[in-house]
C-alpha cells in the first residue's frame, strides 16, 4: 500500500484512504478529515482508535501516534481531541453577531431579526446538527421545498446557510460547503423569470430621499443615494465615483468603460447643479483613497450596495436603489420635447440595433441631456 502524500490527504474524495500500517484517513460527505488507526493491544485483541482532526494533526503527527500505538506494549498515546463541532443554530447565531458588528451597524436588531427568523422557519430539520455533519443532501432537502413557491427565500436561505458553515469550516478542517458548489445545479427551474426592481413612482422620489436624509444614515450613504437617483446611474457606477472622474468646470462625471453594465466605452454624465451640491457636500468624506463616497467601515473601499438598500428599508421605502432608474425614465418621458434616444442614453442603454449603434456611437448627445437631468433634478428637489 502506498503512502499518503500532504496533497492527497487535503484533496481526498468521501471515504476511507489507507496510510500503510493501520493507519487510515476518514473523509466524510461534508469534507471533514479525521484520523483512525487500528492495532492489535496488548492482550492481544484487535482495536480502532480515533487520533484526531485533520489539519489541527498533520499528516506526519498522524503518523507519529501511530507508530507509539502500533509499538507492542507501548502505552497508548492521548489523542488530540477532537473539536465539538458547532450545530448549525450556533454558527449562525455566532455569525448573524459578527455581521451585527459589520455589515448591520445601523439597523442590527431588525436584520438580525429577519436572519433568525428565516433560519427558524425554514432551515429547522437541520438546525440541531453539528455543521460537520451536514450534508448536500440535508441542505437539498431544506431548499427543495421552497423552490417551487418561495424561489427568491430559497435563494437567500441557501446563501446564509453556505455563508454560515462556510465561517466555521477552517475550525474543523472541512474542505467542502455542503451548501456550495454541489448544489449549483440540482435546482433546474427552467427559464428564469425576469425580476423587475421595486421601483417609486416619480411623483415619490423627492419625498424618499428627504426621508432618508432625514434618518439616522451614515453621510456617505445618504449622499451617495441622492447622487445615483440625481444622476439616473446605476448603484455601482455611483458607489465607485472618484474624484479623478470628475469635470467641475465642464460639470461632466466620466464614468470609466470597465464600471458600465454593457459598454465598452466611458459613459459621460452631465451634472446639474443639485449634483455638483452633493458633490460639494462630500468633499468633506475624503481620506484621500480617491473615492467619492467612502464606506464608514472600511474606508479604503466604497460604501456597499446593501447600505444603499437598507437606508431606504429601514425607512418603510418600498425600492431598492436600481429602481429609481425606472422613475425617470417613467418621468422623463411623460415630458413633452424630450426625445426617446436622449432619454435612454440618459441611462446609458444601447439604443436600436448594431447599425443605429454604430452612427450615434461618436455622438454622446451630452448637451442634449443636460436640460433633460437638469429638470429632473428639479423635479426631486421642489418638494425639500
Amino acid at each position: 500500500m502506498s503512502k499518503l502524500s500532504a496533497k492527497q490527504v487535503e484533496h481526498a474524495k468521501p471515504g476511507k484512504h489507507g496510510d500503510g500500517n493501520g493507519l487510515t484517513l476518514i473523509v466524510k460527505a461534508s469534507g471533514r478529515r479525521s484520523w483512525a488507526a487500528r492495532y492489535i493491544d496488548v492482550d492481544g485483541k484487535r482495536r480502532d482508535k480515533g487520533l484526531g482532526a485533520w489539519p489541527a494533526v498533520s499528516l506526519a503527527e498522524a503518523r507519529k501516534l501511530n507508530a507509539t500505538l502500533q509499538a507492542d506494549g507501548a502505552p497508548e498515546p492521548e489523542p488530540t481531541p477532537e473539536p465539538t463541532a458547532l450545530t448549525l443554530a450556533e454558527a449562525s447565531a455566532e455569525y448573524c453577531a459578527k455581521l451585527s458588528g459589520t455589515q448591520w451597524q445601523s439597523n442590527p436588531e431588525q436584520n438580525a431579526a429577519v436572519w433568525h427568523s428565516r433560519f427558524r422557519r425554514f432551515a429547522g430539520p437541520i438546525l440541531d446538527k453539528p455543521v460537520t455533519d451536514i450534508t448536500p443532501v440535508d441542505v437539498h432537502d431544506v431548499i427543495a421545498p421552497l423552490m417551487a413557491e418561495h424561489s427568491e427565500t430559497a435563494r437567500i436561505l441557501r446563501g446564509d446557510i453556505r455563508r454560515t458553515i462556510g465561517s466555521v469550516m477552517f475550525r474543523y478542517g472541512m474542505t467542502a460547503n455542503p451548501a456550495g458548489e454541489a448544489l449549483d445545479h440540482a435546482f433546474v427551474t427552467g427559464k428564469r423569470q425576469v425580476q423587475h426592481r421595486r421601483a417609486l413612482h416619480h411623483s415619490e422620489v423627492a419625498e424618499a430621499l428627504d426621508i432618508v436624509d432625514s434618518s439616522d444614515r451614515f453621510d456617505a450613504v445618504r449622499l451617495c443615494l441622492r447622487f445615483a437617483v440625481l444622476t439616473a446611474t446605476r448603484s455601482r457606477e455611483a458607489r465607485e465615483a472618484q474624484w479623478h472622474e470628475i469635470d467641475f468646470d465642464a460639470a461632466v462625471w466620466t464614468v470609466p468603460a470597465e464600471r458600465m453594465k454593457s459598454s465598452s466605452t466611458p459613459h459621460r454624465v452631465p451634472l446639474s447643479s443639485q449634483a455638483l451640491a452633493v458633490l460639494a457636500e462630500a468633499r468633506k468624506l475624503d481620506n484621500g483613497t480617491g473615492l467619492v463616497f467612502p464606506s464608514p467601515y472600511r474606508g479604503s473601499r466604497p460604501v456597499s450596495a446593501e447600505s444603499l438598500r437598507t437606508a431606504l428599508s429601514a425607512n418603510a421605502i418600498d425600492a431598492v436603489p436600481h429602481g429609481f432608474r425606472t422613475s425617470f425614465r417613467g418621468w422623463a418621458l411623460e415630458q413633452p420635447g424630450f426625445s426617446f434616444i436622449a432619454v435612454e442614453m440618459c441611462l446609458a442603454h444601447a439604443v436600436g440595433n448594431q447599425v443605429a449603434q454604430a452612427y450615434i456611437r461618436d455622438a454622446d448627445l451630452l448637451e442634449e441631456r443636460r436640460p433633460i437631468m437638469s429638470a429632473w433634478a428639479d423635479y426631486i428637489t421642489s418638494a425639500s
